[in-house]
C-alpha cells in the first residue's frame, strides 16, 4: 500500500479587477446569463458562459424544476449547447458564477461533481484542456487551466475500451 497526494493547482485572484480583459469578459456574459436562471426552489442564481476558439460566446444558466432531478446546472446547460450548435469547435474557457435572494454569495463557486464530470467529457473529446473561471457576487476569483485540476482520476473514454484478446 501506499499513499497518493493529489494537489489542486489554481490561480486565485483577490478580484475579477486583476484578470484580464478576456476573463472579465467572459465572467459578465455569465453573470448576465445568471440574472435570467429559472430557480424559483433554491433562489440560488447560477451562470455560465463559454468561449469556444471562433470566438463565439454562449451562454447557460441553471434551470429548476419541483421534480428537483430533473433540473440542469448552468455550467451543463451551456456545455450542451456548444456540443450541440458547434459539435466541431472546441472549447477554450468557461466562466461560471452565482448569486442568490436569500445569501451572499462572497467566494468563487465550483462545478457540481456532474458538471465537472461533463467538462471532463468535452476536455477528453477535443483532446483539449478547458479554462475555468469560477467566481462569485464578490470576493476572490480562482481559475482553474483544466478540470483535471477539480476532478482528478478522471472516467472517460478510455475506460471503456473493448477488449482485443
Amino acid at each position: 500500500m501506499k499513499n497518493v497526494e493529489i494537489h489542486c493547482n489554481l490561480t486565485e485572484y483577490e478580484s475579477v479587477d486583476e484578470l484580464d480583459l478576456d476573463d472579465r469578459e467572459l465572467l459578465v456574459e455569465a453573470k448576465a446569463s445568471m440574472n435570467k436562471a429559472y430557480a424559483p426552489y433554491s433562489h440560488f442564481h447560477v451562470g455560465a458562459a463559454i468561449m469556444l476558439e471562433n470566438g463565439i460566446i454562449l451562454r447557460g444558466n441553471n434551470q429548476e424544476n419541483a421534480s428537483y432531478p430533473i433540473g440542469l446546472c448552468a455550467e451543463r446547460v451551456a456545455i450542451f449547447a456548444a456540443g450541440a450548435n458547434y459539435p466541431n469547435v472546441k472549447i477554450k474557457a468557461i466562466a461560471i458564477t452565482a448569486n442568490s435572494d436569500h445569501f451572499h454569495v462572497n467566494k468563487p463557486i465550483t462545478p457540481c461533481g456532474a458538471c465537472r464530470q461533463a467538462i471532463a467529457e468535452y476536455e477528453h473529446r477535443y483532446a483539449q484542456d478547458i479554462r475555468l473561471i469560477m467566481a462569485g457576487e464578490a470576493g476572490k476569483v480562482l481559475i482553474a487551466n483544466s478540470i483535471s485540476n477539480l476532478l482528478p482520476y478522471q472516467f472517460n473514454a478510455d475506460d471503456l475500451k473493448i477488449k482485443t484478446t
